[in-house]
């Protein structure tokens, strides 16, 4: 079985294999009122972590716990003004941090992960895909798939309108 749906993204991009070798798949891409670096991006998406998010997290971990699998505890809101490669964002190793490029993964027992956040200007596109490993990652997986693409859209959604009302605000 494979999720998700690549959209068309003009920018370079990273995954975790050739896109017919992933079982998860998603590209969304934003053109923003302005400027920002893929860390202050992450920042934004971050900062306050949503009630729903949070219970998802909390869920997702105490299911894991029983099979042996690492909790990952959630994202922190945590703002960083760089990232390097072999860091962590939360439970995100850093793979690869440029100017243009921020690259983050996970890999646990039951699925690897890869997050792409690859800015141009304004453009901004965030690529998400996944590789499952075993049955426990395919039930993981059923939920976030349905929500992924929904809570990724609002997101970048309130980042744009945040960044435009942020611009309207100081005139330019």
């Amino acid at each position: 079985m494979r999720w998700g749906k690549s959209l068309a993204i003009d920018l370079p991009v990273r995954i975790l294999r050739s896109s017919d070798q992933l079982d998860y798949d998603d590209s969304r891409s934003v053109v923003l009122p302005s400027a920002m670096t893929p860390i202050q991006d992450w920042n934004f998406i971050t900062a306050e972590p949503r009630p729903l998010m949070s219970l998802a997290f909390r869920m997702g971990d105490s299911i894991a716990a029983r099979f042996g699998v690492k909790a990952i505890g959630g994202l922190s809101g945590e703002r960083r003004i760089q990232a390097r490669a072999g860091e962590t964002l939360d439970f995100f190793l850093v793979e690869h941090s440029a100017p243009d490029m921020l690259v983050l993964t996970v890999r646990d027992r039951r699925l690897d992960v890869m997050i792409c956040l690859a800015t141009s200007g304004r453009r901004l596109a965030i690529t998400s895909s996944v590789v499952v490993h075993n049955a426990f990652g395919w039930v993981y997986m059923v939920p976030v798939a349905l929500i992924h693409r929904l809570i990724l859209a609002a997101d970048l959604r309130r980042l744009t309108n945040s960044l435009g009302q942020e611009a309207v605000r100081s005139g330019t």
